[in-house]
């Protein structure tokens, strides 16, 4: 087994997401220029965060169309599983991997800070090691990080179980005032309609070891390793 993680000029993450993968779980991970065009090698993919091209244009938009993503589009589309996380959640919309779009939070600054997430469901890859309902720490760290669809879009994600996470309080209640960047429905990271692409605003990389104070988010990363092995 072995994870591609994908580095575009810009990205930040991707060496905390390396050592999770290895150093932490014990798995073959490798990090993969943009310019890499064959991604056959790999059994999952992740994005990770940071600012891609400074974000200009949009947030992730640059990135989405660098050759590297049309390889991460036929390995999604042979089922094998890809993250994208924080400026990844970004690349995989402005591709037309994950439906909606992340625009500006709507207090117009960049945010970091803990989070509480609602898991939404366990029916995918990434979160077979947690229960429907657990609520679990993970920070986040953006400015545009507020998902929007349009009112035909979210019911399709909340109809075919998609909507993976939601921004909570430490009790699973969801409301308005949780919501770091006013994301429709509190949503803080869905799946694709086959559910092997995963894009979440909040950093499980920044929860993976009991000294960043949570250990959380490790658990997207064994389900994904665990889906991979039992494939």
């Amino acid at each position: 087994m072995s994870i591609g993680i994908v580095q575009f000029g810009g990205s930040n993450c991707d060496l905390d997401v390396l050592h999770v993968l290895k150093d932490v779980i014990g798995v073959d991970a490798e990090l993969v220029w943009y310019k890499e065009e064959n991604l056959k090698r790999f059994e999952g993919i992740v994005i990770p965060g940071g600012f891609s091209y400074g974000d200009y244009l949009r947030a992730g938009a640059i990135a989405a169309r660098t050759p590297i993503m049309n390889s991460v589009k036929e390995l999604a589309e042979s089922g094998k599983p890809v993250i994208g996380i924080c400026n990844g959640f970004q690349v995989l919309t402005e591709s037309g991997l994950l439906e909606g779009a992340l625009t500006t939070n709507n207090y117009p600054k960049f945010r970091c800070e803990p989070t509480f997430l609602r898991v939404e469901t366990a029916d995918t890859p990434f979160t077979s090691k947690f229960k429907k309902g657990d609520v679990v720490s993970i920070p986040i760290a953006h400015m545009e990080g507020n998902f929007y669809a349009d009112e035909s879009t979210l019911s399709r994600l909340d109809d075919n179980g998609q909507v993976v996470f939601r921004y909570s309080d430490k009790d699973g209640k969801i409301t308005d005032e949780v919501n770091p960047n006013g994301s429709q429905e509190n949503i803080a990271g869905i799946v694709s309609a086959k559910k092997n692409v995963l894009g979440m605003m909040p950093h499980p990389e920044r929860a993976s070891e009991e000294i960043l104070g949570s250990k959380d988010g490790i658990r997207i990363f064994e389900s994904m390793v665990e889906f991979i092995s039992n494939k």
